[in-house]
């Protein structure tokens, strides 16, 4: 090769089926159209790094070391957001009923706005795609990504092997 790469560089995978590309630009673009019209209601302080404890609230709160679970980021990333977006006025820090040593992330007032209006959207986003693609081939779609997450999800707890290398 006359670039300096190896043979196997040439081999390198299509970047257009590439599932993690894909993915990327899939979550890439959502999130885009989502803090867009976002801001354009009036969330102008919140980013789409936001998006990982945004995305999991719950009204009755969550514990910061669930959001880490469910977003799949490091409890150090969630808690700077959560810093972050409590000095914003989205959410508080309150004790865990359940254990007082614990606390919960809750949403305060404008962090309930922030999720009705992001859960409006994403549903436009997801109507969308779903007059696009036709219902079922849209459910069907959902269904088979949902399970390529979950399986990837499981060989990255190490609840299921890797695939060995042929």
């Amino acid at each position: 090769m006359t670039d300096g790469g190896t043979p196997e560089d040439a081999e390198r995978r299509d970047a257009a089926t590439d599932l993690g590309v894909l993915a990327g630009r899939l979550l890439f673009s959502v999130q885009g159209e989502l803090f867009r019209r976002l801001h354009r209601e009036g969330f102008v302080d919140i980013a789409p790094r936001h998006g990982a404890v945004l995305a999991y609230l719950r009204l009755d709160g969550i514990r910061a070391t669930e959001l880490a679970r469910l977003s799949g980021q490091h409890k150090q990333v969630i808690g700077k957001n959560v810093d972050e977006l409590e000095a914003l006025g989205y959410v508080e820090r309150r004790p865990d009923p359940d254990d007082r040593r614990a606390k919960l992330v809750i949403p305060t007032e404008r962090g309930r706005a922030q999720m009705r209006t992001a859960d409006a959207i994403m549903a436009e986003i997801a109507e969308r795609h779903r007059r696009l693609l036709g219902s079922d081939t849209y459910d069907r779609f959902l269904a088979d990504f949902r399970f390529v997450v979950e399986q990837q999800r499981a060989v990255e707890r190490d609840d299921v092997p890797a695939a060995e290398e042929p």
